[in-house]
């Protein structure tokens, strides 16, 4: 089990698939959610979680006071893990499971989201984090922010055109890269 860090959650626990996924912890969250708090980055935005594993980053965001999220989950195990964590905290109006690719998902179209949080395994290839990226941008709202985890060891990510990076942290074996959406891109229902 982990545990939401702070907001109209702080302190409540949520569950963690069994297996196959590697939770933010909680000092990472703090210190991601805290940047992107001095930032107004938070409040009323839409969330996408992607490769959302427990839901622990779209449960955080929602806490405080993100309006909407979108947890993306391939494994079924995890998918449902989320759904329960959603129900046990009376969240199920203000979030969606969608168990799918996220590479399905972002090219369905449909809304736009203001921050989006990828936190794909460790070793995933470069190429398809490129991939995600890049088709993340077209379901971004202006000004959007990214905050993507990978390994310290790694290489920076591949930001695609109409993304810049902003920032980077390391926090042990984990690296934290924050981006934001250069132009508007849209905004609002997107179609496919």
């Amino acid at each position: 089990m982990t545990r939401i860090v702070s907001g109209s959650l702080g302190g409540r626990r949520i569950k963690v698939p069994p297996k196959g996924t590697r939770p933010t912890t909680d000092r990472v969250r703090e210190a991601v959610f805290a940047r992107l708090e001095s930032r107004d980055g938070v409040a009323g935005s839409r969330v996408l979680d992607a490769f959302a594993g427990s839901g622990a980053l779209g449960i955080e965001a929602l806490s405080r006071g993100g309006v909407r999220a979108t947890f993306v989950e391939s494994a079924a195990s995890a998918a449902r893990t989320i759904k329960a964590n959603l129900r046990d905290l009376g969240l199920e109006d203000s979030g969606e499971v969608v168990h799918s690719s996220v590479e399905a998902f972002l090219g369905a179209g449909g809304e736009a989201f203001d921050l989006a949080f990828l936190d794909p395994p460790y070793d995933l290839p470069p190429a398809r984090i490129a991939a995600v990226l890049e088709a993340l941008v077209p379901r971004l709202a202006p000004g959007a922010v990214v905050v993507l985890e990978q390994p310290s060891r790694g290489k920076p990510p591949p930001w695609p055109p109409g993304m810049v990076p902003e920032d980077v942290r390391v926090y042990g074996d984990t690296s934290v890269h924050v981006g934001r959406v250069e132009a508007p891109t849209g905004g609002g229902t997107l179609e496919s």
